[in-house]
């Protein structure tokens, strides 16, 4: 008996950045802006919370 192309588990969508995009169709373009736009969000927000620490710790020493 076949398998169906459904029945297959999908693989996980990952990018590799430089990586050669002329294979991958408009709608693994649309997965990967998604993709890297939450992790550049999540990036932007560890960013926000360590100069938040940093400006807590040097307003602390400079007292």
């Amino acid at each position: 008996m076949a398998i169906e192309d459904d029945d297959k588990p999908r693989k996980k969508v990952t990018h590799e950045i430089g990586q050669d995009l002329s294979l991958l169709s408009v709608e693994e373009l649309t997965e990967r802006i998604a993709l890297m736009t939450a992790e550049i969000e999540r990036l932007q927000v560890a960013m926000t919370k360590k100069r938040a620490s940093k400006d807590a710790a040097d307003s602390f020493f400079k007292s």
